[in-house]
């Protein structure tokens, strides 16, 4: 992918080996309880150990990782947004491998609007603990990791989604500034990594909505449609962690009581928003977690709870197209909706595929292929409106 102005530059990278020595400190005071409710809490997830197919990429991200985020903790970007920010590239040059951050003010900036600290960025993905692999249902060839602490997700994307990502990356900022609590996915950093001399490989860093992940126990990734969108549930007792799909959510609904109409209405402003990049394919990731009896009711969110909100825009002709609510006070608050009996995690994610040519021959092959049934292939209005249509009809 070309590099955009201004033009890249490249820097010899600091060593994370004092990240790994504090990570492998932090590992011995770590109690044998600890190590065991951690364990509990990933069943189904497996560490991706020396062996396993994907270990050496994971060794590679998560050095480069390390040394991408010192970069803008050393030199943290100040003042106003610029659209250098969006444009930088930053190429580190490692020991056998480069690693590219891409926009990396930017999404430094973002990180910080979200109040998370750049220290806990890098202790989670750098070296120390490996990361996690899950069994995806994805029809698509992407590797898909999850840090060990589970609260981050990262997948590899193809140059032509980088390219559509960084494109819209203003337009997403902007729009995350005048809907603060938007079901959009929290998009972290975008990299590159070239192993020698061989192709550069793209992945993108976000916040996984399905974080705090304890006691969630069903999983599903809506699009509003029916061919190719079941998934055969795991047996019973089995420890794998599936991704259902839409077929598989016949016969449920979401239950959201008074929580309900704020949903609508942000379904409806995201999928806008979406709609005028001329984007489609993308999906609501949801999850259910059976609320405890002391999280139930009105009396609670007083006891048990503290209401916050979070910075929005700041001018009152943008204050009024914003869609707000009172945000439970638990981590990845903005993915996390609580209705009367269960607690939702709820966020539309994939936002990289572009109505183009591609799409459109894909269109009219499923069309001939598939006469009377509804698939994801369709054109960015009527994607839009349909998965709107299917969760006003799954929620009361």
């Amino acid at each position: 992918m070309a590099a955009p102005s201004p033009g890249p530059r490249e820097i010899l990278a600091p060593s994370p080996e004092a990240g790994r020595r504090a990570a492998a400190s932090n590992s011995g005071h770590r109690g044998l309880l600890w190590r065991l409710r951690d364990k509990q809490c990933r069943l189904g997830l497996f560490e991706i150990g020396p062996g396993h197919e994907l270990h050496q990429v994971m060794c590679l991200m998560q050095a480069g990782l390390w040394a991408a985020t010192q970069v803008s903790m050393d030199h943290p970007p100040m003042g106003l947004p610029t659209e250098e920010d969006f444009s930088e590239v930053l190429t580190q040059v490692h020991e056998g491998f480069e690693l590219g951050t891409l926009a990396g003010p930017a999404f430094a900036r973002l990180r910080r609007s979200l109040g998370l600290a750049e220290e806990d960025y890098q202790a989670a993905l750098g070296p120390g603990r490996p990361y996690l692999q899950f069994l995806s249902t994805s029809k698509s060839k992407a590797s898909f990791f999850l840090s060990h602490d589970q609260r981050f997700f990262l997948k590899t994307l193809r140059s032509r989604e980088v390219q559509a990502l960084l494109a819209h990356l203003p337009r997403y900022v902007h729009h995350l500034q005048r809907h603060p609590h938007s079901l959009l996915a929290r998009l972290l950093g975008v990299h590159s990594l070239r192993v020698a001399r061989g192709k550069k490989k793209y992945f993108i860093v976000m916040q996984s909505v399905f974080y705090p992940a304890g006691r969630i126990s069903e999983r599903y990734d809506i699009k509003g449609c029916e061919v190719s969108r079941w998934v055969e549930p795991a047996p019973e007792g089995s420890l794998l962690v599936l991704v259902l799909k839409d077929l598989n959510f016949q016969g449920k609904t979401i239950n959201l009581g008074p929580q309900r109409s704020w949903f609508l209405r942000q379904m409806e402003l995201d999928t806008a928003f979406l709609r005028e990049l001329n984007v489609l394919d993308y999906s609501l990731l949801m999850a259910f977690q059976r609320l405890h009896e002391d999280e139930r009711g009105p009396g609670s969110s007083l006891i048990f709870r503290t209401a916050r909100s979070i910075r929005g825009a700041q001018s009152a002709e943008e204050s009024g197209a914003q869609n707000r609510r009172l945000l439970p006070d638990a981590p990845n608050a903005l993915h996390i909706v609580d209705g009367p009996e269960h607690r939702y995690f709820l966020g539309l994610v994939d936002l990289t595929t572009v109505y183009g040519l591609r799409k459109r021959l894909e269109q009219l092959w499923k069309t001939l292929r598939y006469p009377g049934r509804t698939f994801s292939t369709v054109s960015p209005a009527c994607y839009a409106r349909r998965l709107c249509q299917w969760v006003e009809a799954h929620t009361e």
